[in-house]
């Protein structure tokens, strides 16, 4: 019998096509808004997701389940898509990426307030490291200088890490291929407020950050998020899945890099490491947390 892909595959390539997001998307901002990316970005998406669903005739959402599908449209798209858009507006894409990174552990923190999920003492030792990093990338011009591109970026972590748990919870009743189009579906809906915003850019936008902006439509915003919801549906810990995002900063240097010639400042280089130190103790107490079951 034909061996089916595990999670780590479709985590893996997930986490390849997302780094790209933060090199692809300050080519963008070269010209378009960050709301009018965001428009963009799923707009796209709903129109190559659209066509697969009505072939494949997939059932829609249940009445009581569209709430969650909007839920889970915004915290992942709508709202995702401003604080990340505004938090690169002033970020490089090596200290975006790092922030972004802290995902796994924001999202095993919401898990241990909302469902009782145990962290063990060195995952919170990890969590205390990792914020104290976030707050060196924050504060490091002085304390009253404070960076509102992070803030923003935090705030888009904590976003990703609420719509996996809601994907999370929606992969139980559909498909990956379901739970991500209808969550776009709801997300691109929301976004819809910024359509007159991006009509006028479109009709003028230049070649280069158009392409970058059909580039972000078709891989971060589709493949990448189809992907990883069929890596939440099968891994058998959430985390299993989330703990990938640690490997985003690394590709998503590297291609600033090679893309847009982008070189980590010494805040990035400092903060991003004491964070990397965080999330590698995590990763380290969920390995050994597992092994002890």
């Amino acid at each position: 019998m034909k061996r089916q892909p595990s999670s780590h595959f479709f985590a893996s390539i997930t986490i390849l096509v997302w780094a790209s997001g933060f090199a692809l998307t300050k080519i963008a901002l070269g010209f378009f808004s960050s709301n009018s990316i965001g428009f963009l970005r799923y707009a796209i998406s709903t129109i190559l997701l659209l066509p697969i669903i009505i072939y494949k005739t997939l059932s829609l959402p249940a009445l009581r389940d569209i709430p969650l599908f909007f839920a889970s449209g915004a915290t992942g798209f709508f709202l995702y898509m401003i604080t990340f858009n505004k938090g690169m507006e002033t970020l490089s894409s090596a200290t975006s990426s790092i922030l972004i990174a802290t995902a796994p552990i924001l999202t095993a923190l919401l898990a241990f307030f909302l469902f009782k999920e145990r962290l063990s003492l060195s995952g919170w030792i990890a969590v205390a490291i990792e914020f104290a990093g976030v707050f060196v990338l924050m504060l490091w011009n002085g304390v009253l200088s404070i960076s509102i591109g992070a803030l923003w970026m935090m705030a888009a972590a904590l976003l990703i890490s609420s719509y996996n748990l809601l994907q999370r919870r929606l992969t139980r009743t559909y498909s990956p291929l379901q739970t991500t189009a209808y969550s776009i579906f709801a997300g691109t809906i929301l976004l819809l407020c910024f359509l007159p915003e991006t009509l006028p850019q479109l009709i003028q936008a230049p070649f280069i950050p158009l392409v970058a902006v059909i580039l972000l439509g078709v891989f971060p915003s589709t493949v990448g998020y189809v992907c990883w919801s069929k890596a939440l549906s099968i891994a058998k810990k959430t985390s299993t899945v989330t703990n990938y995002m640690f490997l985003t900063p690394f590709f998503s240097t590297l291609l600033g890099f090679l893309l847009i010639l982008e070189v980590p400042g010494i805040s990035t280089i400092i903060g991003g490491c004491i964070i990397l130190a965080g999330l590698a103790l995590f990763r380290i107490s969920e390995k050994r947390n597992m092994l002890e079951k």
